[in-house]
């Protein structure tokens, strides 16, 4: 069995192998990818405690003068009128989209990846359509189907259309089907049945490839947009994203409190991917392996 993170143990051996001035031009070629990921959120931070007239000031700031951070956050709850309602709206659709494509993407996985049946193959590819479409060309067919069931500016609009993923469906599956099938046969003469072998066996093997399928549908849901903006923009149903390009005017725009705005919208985000980063690393680097 060959494992994912020998992959990842491999990396020092192969650059200690290279000339000293070919390991100083890879990590300073890293230092400066590195460099250009962070610079957006250290220039988000900067602005986010901003007073506004620095906002314009020449030459630019990375560190204000007269920080006001506190003020910024004072305002940025004053102005919204919510910010703490949108940041719950948003947990609770990034929660429901999470369990729900786990538990319905999880099922179809293993039906498609352990059974066989008629037309097995062809509904699984026009499952794997789905993901050629893009989602601009179906939001008006679904906000015409939301709006006939009556659930447009409601939480059954915002939580329940996203509950399945062409995308988990594929990912899963691959996960499924790398696990040696005689292990779930083994639970199978124990007398289990095929949910109890998802449960206990299959899913808990399918650890990298699930932290990598939260990370990815947490990061989509929080930002969420377009879809949260068409069929539940009633201040009670707000998401977060939406709640911070409300602050902007028609003649101004507030950096320094969208800016915080997003901040605080980051660290949530920031933290789940510190907390999943080992975990869907190998996730990812399993695709590509063979067990």
């Amino acid at each position: 069995m060959v494992k994912a993170t020998a992959l990842h143990d491999d990396l020092p051996a192969v650059a200690s192998g290279l000339p000293r001035w070919a390991r100083a031009a890879v990590y300073a070629v890293l230092i400066a990818g590195a460099v250009v990921m962070v610079l957006p959120f250290i220039w988000m931070l900067s602005t986010a405690c901003k007073p506004s007239v620095e906002l314009s000031q020449l030459p630019v700031r990375f560190i204000p003068e007269n920080p006001a951070c506190m003020e910024n956050l004072r305002e940025l709850y004053d102005k919204s009128g919510g910010f703490n309602r949108y940041l719950f709206n948003s947990a609770l659709l990034t929660a429901a989209r999470v369990f729900g494509q786990l538990v319905t993407c999880s099922l179809a996985a293993y039906g498609f990846a352990r059974f066989k049946f008629p037309g097995r193959d062809v509904i699984f590819a026009l499952c794997l359509g789905l993901l050629m479409i893009p989602f601009q060309a179906i939001v008006v067919p679904e906000y015409i189907l939301l709006r006939q069931l009556g659930w447009l500016n409601t939480y059954a609009a915002l939580l329940i259309p996203g509950i399945f993923s062409a995308f988990a469906l594929f990912l899963l599956r691959q996960a499924f089907l790398q696990i040696p099938i005689e292990l779930e046969e083994a639970a199978f003469i124990d007398g289990a049945n095929p949910l109890q072998v998802l449960r206990h066996v299959t899913l808990p093997l399918s650890g990298p490839a699930l932290a990598a399928f939260a990370v990815i549908t947490i990061q989509a849901a929080w930002n969420d947009f377009l879809f949260p903006l068409v069929v539940a923009n009633r201040p009670d149903t707000r998401v977060v994203t939406i709640g911070i390009s409300l602050l902007q005017g028609q003649r101004d725009i507030p950096y320094n409190l969208m800016m915080m705005g997003s901040l605080l919208a980051t660290v949530p985000m920031l933290i789940a991917f510190l907390l999943l980063q080992r975990y869907f690393i190998e996730g990812v680097s399993m695709s590509g392996v063979k067990r």
